[in-house]
């Protein structure tokens, strides 16, 4: 007994010895690696309560004309407190940045006061704010707000980001903090924590942050509710060993205790992966291992049962992630054999945001030199002012166009032509390796044209109109893949003309000018009276538009006589599959009385939904619209609205239901897209009577084709697949061209990368068409959508719906019902009967196999959505020739169309030990 009273006494004194060695090394190296920005600030102060130093932002905003006094009814921080506002004159993205140390965590934390401003209302505008590409939160006005993340630098500098919404963004203070020591991104190396919340569970009194905490942290106190009235405060006791991890001292000296169970709640959460650090330290020296014993509850799942005092100290911290549908519940119980209650000291609540990856690095690096190299003799060029950020993603930069290559971007194009450029060409332009497309014409640079690596892929370059010297460097013009180039009006160029070299393959102007210009002076006066024509132009645009809108009115279109605002547009860009390109897509912020006299006070109503009614509307250029309009009863949320205008803003494809619009104003949120006039494939298939009309085969399968493609070019965007969750026969749209488009992501996801969390997404899809491996294991993949549209293609083939409990018992199941028959090669019993005779068999079965692939029961079985556009289009070409062999046929006196059954080969159904194989062939073989 009295050595394990000795043992007890000795643990005691290494705990206090480790305490004051912990103590030391967290005061060492103070504010070291701080930076801490006052936007608008004056000048350099230091904060007497934090005693932080804190500088102004002018470094990267110098003007001062765009700073704004935060008027407040209490007056604090010796009158400091101002923001920077930005304009969209300056652009649509401004961005701070920082430098980091690649590899090293961080914290960094953004401030915008809202205050007494005149002039606004609570919903007056929005704008967004994000850390490199990755968007971690959306400003509203009405309150004062703090966005914190911590996140691992992924490169020697990191943007902090603010993006334009709706109104005038701006920003009040900017902090960034080094994380030494601390590993909060063990488990999401490549995410961004977003805080939720900080607690100092046991405070009841002032916030805790630096200098107490070294990382500046701040610990908010509990603010405890009449609930919560029963639990006790624990007094300051002996502290034991601290991680370096745990909260500061003054935050774990207090506790919260309770006989039998404390609770915690958090609302408004989003569907999303949390991170959850729960802190304790044992504050009574008389409690013994196994004499405080209790288990962690979250959202009513048992996690974990601690007993603070069974390690070597009486501290623990325990981490845990999960996975919120709007709610925590934190619930702490005492253990059975327990002799007492639960007690914690802190926690802390972190959204997971999986990194979004950026531009190439080597890209960027190279494109901030040729910025650098411009600013020497442009400093208040206005295109060069908008260049902050990433330079492809989140409103890429103005001149430049991109294209996805190994999970990245790259710059192709750079068109800087008539920006009123000057001094000499940026030699680190040369270094772009990606570069296909150069245009720096109509500039007034001077000097000589760099000399380009003989492995640039340049394909065109134009340096027309300028005031170069010298000649065309030879590395330039016999460039390999070298097509265009175009010289002229360079009155200081050498006469050396490029017929003496190996040109031939080159189109050029020759060096001719075509009506040179003597000086920059004649230059700007063609360019001011082509102004003054374009202005005039307009003038007469508007005028006529004006009057044809007021005409379309007379002939009866039933608008409000006031006209009706629409704020300005909202450019958003893009990387198109098509042409790899970028684009520019411009989703409109309407106003919601420009909505309500489009629908005519939402007068027709065509469909409704999970997110809520829709209403048929036009817009006074003519236009055909479908209003989505969330209803107060939805099961659908701000989650759903944000994700389907993010979402859609960036993509943009042929067979993707473009968005042309929203409206966020009056607790309103309504989405516009353009009107399809055929509805869709289900309406044609088995929907209302009045809807549904007869589809051919041909048809058919031409809207399986678009659909497909449509979501191969989803799981393709971008380098990051894009699984749209819920594919389903509603959810393909037909416009007037029966030109299939997939619609509603409003449930649209990212697809996990490694390194994102591996807390499961919760289950999203409609039944009938749900994977039974994500229903099962809550692992999410693209070969759930494949899985979807393979139910989607036996509606298509058999006329039936998914599920149906109004037919026999074992017809329920579309999948179930269809496989029997596939099996025994009976598909013609499967076929809708108002298609039989008009389909080629070898096409019908291409269609059918590739169905039977995509509902295979484990993903590792099924193809991708690029094999299966292959295999659709295979099937599309069989049935055309037939189509066009039939009807030579026909003009002959020859039969009517004709189909036959042929025998199909399943491929085995998998074990459990075999999900991680894969089929050497995405479809299976076609015996003859």
């Amino acid at each position: 007994m009295m050595e394990g009273s000795n043992n007890w006494i000795s643990k005691r004194l290494v705990n206090c010895f480790i305490l004051c060695l912990f103590l030391f090394s967290r005061s060492t190296g103070a504010q070291k690696g701080f930076i801490s920005i006052q936007c608008c600030a004056d000048s350099s102060f230091t904060d007497l309560s934090t005693k932080i130093t804190w500088t102004t932002d002018s470094e990267w905003y110098p003007d001062g004309s765009t700073c704004q006094n935060i008027p407040r009814r209490v007056q604090n921080d010796a009158g400091r407190e101002k923001a920077r506002f930005f304009t969209s004159r300056s652009g649509n993205k401004w961005c701070y940045n920082l430098a980091t140390a690649t590899n090293q965590e961080y914290l960094i934390r953004g401030t915008f006061l809202f205050g007494d401003l005149e002039g606004t209302s609570p919903d007056s505008f929005f704008f967004n704010v994000s850390v490199g590409v990755t968007q971690i939160g959306t400003i509203r006005s009405g309150r004062d707000t703090v966005v914190e993340g911590a996140f691992r630098a992924a490169s020697d500098y990191t943007n902090f980001c603010i993006e334009k919404g709706k109104g005038d963004p701006y920003i009040s203070k900017l902090e960034l903090r080094p994380l030494h020591g601390l590993d909060y991104l063990k488990q999401e190396p490549s995410g961004v924590l977003k805080l939720i919340d900080r607690v100092d569970v046991g405070s009841n009194g002032q916030n805790i942050r630096y200098p107490n905490d070294p990382y500046d942290r701040i610990w908010r106190k509990e603010l405890k509710s009449d609930q919560q009235s029963n639990w006790t405060l624990s007094s300051t006791a002996q502290m034991g060993s601290l991680e370096i991890t745990a909260p500061p001292i003054q935050v774990l000296q207090t506790a919260l205790t309770h006989p039998d169970v404390l609770m915690f709640q958090q609302d408004n959460l989003g569907n999303s992966n949390y991170n959850l650090y729960l802190y304790f330290l044992e504050l009574d020296d008389s409690v013994q291992p196994g004499q405080r014993v209790f288990d962690i509850i979250i959202n009513s799942e048992r996690r974990q049962e601690v007993d603070i005092m069974s390690g070597e100290s009486n501290y623990k911290a325990v981490p845990l992630n999960f996975s919120a549908n709007g709610s925590l519940n934190l619930t702490l119980v005492k253990a059975s054999n327990s002799q007492f209650g639960p007690i914690i000291n802190a926690y802390e609540l972190l959204q997971v945001h999986p990194w979004t990856p950026g531009t190439a690095q080597e890209d960027v690096d190279v494109i901030m030199e040729v910025r650098k190299e411009l600013l020497r003799a442009n400093q208040d060029n206005e295109v060069l002012k908008t260049w902050s950020g990433d330079p492809c993603l989140r409103l890429p930069w103005n001149g430049l166009s991109c294209e996805p290559k190994n999970n990245s971007l790259v710059i192709t194009k750079l068109d800087l032509s008539s920006a009123n450029l000057q001094g000499t060409i940026p030699s680190n332009i040369t270094k772009l390796i990606h570069l296909k497309e150069l245009n720096l014409s109509n500039n007034d640079f001077t000097g000589i044209v760099p000399e380009f690596s003989v492995s640039s892929i340049l394909t065109s370059v134009d340096i027309r109109h300028n005031d170069l010297t010298g000649k065309i460097p030879e590395s330039l013009s016999s460039l390999l893949y070298l097509e265009t180039l175009y010289y002229g009006c360079n009155s200081h160029f050498s006469e050396e003309s490029l017929a003496s070299r190996n040109s031939s393959k080159l189109r050029t102007d020759k060096g001719s000018c075509g009506g040179q210009k003597s000086s920059n002076t004649v230059k700007r006066m063609v360019i001011g009276i082509v102004a003054g024509g374009s202005l005039l132009l307009s003038l007469a645009a508007v005028i006529f538009f004006v009057c044809l809108c007021k005409q379309k009115s007379m002939a009866g279109r039933k608008f409000n006589s006031k006209r009706h605002p629409m704020t300005k547009n909202v450019v958003f860009s893009i990387p198109s599959m098509d042409d790899i390109a970028m684009k520019s897509i411009s989703i409109q912020n309407f106003t919601l009385a420009y909505i309500e006299a489009a629908t005519q006070h939402y007068k027709t109503l065509i469909g409704e939904g999970g997110f809520g009614s829709v209403y048929r509307g036009t817009l006074p250029d003519g236009q055909e619209v479908a209003v989505k309009v969330r209803s107060a009863t939805s099961t659908q949320g701000t989650r759903e609205f944000d994700n389907e205008l993010n979402l859609l803003s960036a993509i943009q494809h042929e067979n993707l239901v473009p968005l042309l619009g929203y409206c966020c104003e009056n607790d309103q949120q309504i989405l516009v897209y353009p009107f399809m006039s055929n509805g869709s494939l289900q309406d044609r298939l088995y929907g209302e009577a009045a809807k549904r009309k007869a589809l051919d085969w041909p048809t058919r399968l031409s809207i399986a084709l678009g659909a497909a493609r449509g979501l191969t070019y989803l799981h393709s965007f971008a380098g990051r697949c894009v699984i749209h969750r819920d594919v389903k026969s509603s959810n393909i749209l037909l416009d007037h061209s029966m030109c299939a488009k997939v619609a509603d992501f409003g449930f649209s996801k990212y697809a996990p990368q490694e390194g994102d969390s591996g807390a499961s997404l919760e289950v999203r899809g409609t039944a009938g068409y749900l994977d039974p491996e994500y229903y099962s294991t809550q692992q999410l993949s693209a070969k759930s959508d494949v899985f979807s549209f393979g139910v989607v293609l036996l509606e298509i083939i058999s006329g039936r719906e998914p599920l149906n409990i109004q037919r026999p018992r074992n017809e329920w199941s579309l999948v179930e019902w269809a496989k029997p028959y596939i099996r025994n090669s009976r598909i013609d019993e499967i076929v809708d009967p108002s298609i039989k005779g008009g389909y080629h068999a070898e096409a019908m079965w291409r269609v059918v196999e590739v169905a039977l692939t995509c509902i295979e029961p484990f993903s590792a079985y099924r193809p991708c959505m690029a094999d299966i556009v292959r295999e659709l289009e295979d099937a599309f070409i069989i049935e055309n020739n037939a189509s066009e062999y039939m009807k030579s046929i026909d003009s002959f006196g020859g039969s009517n169309r004709y189909s036959i059954e042929r025998p199909t080969v399943l491929p085995p159904t998998p074990t459990s030990t075999q999900t991680s194989s894969i089929l050497s062939q995405t479809l299976p073989p076609q015996p003859r």
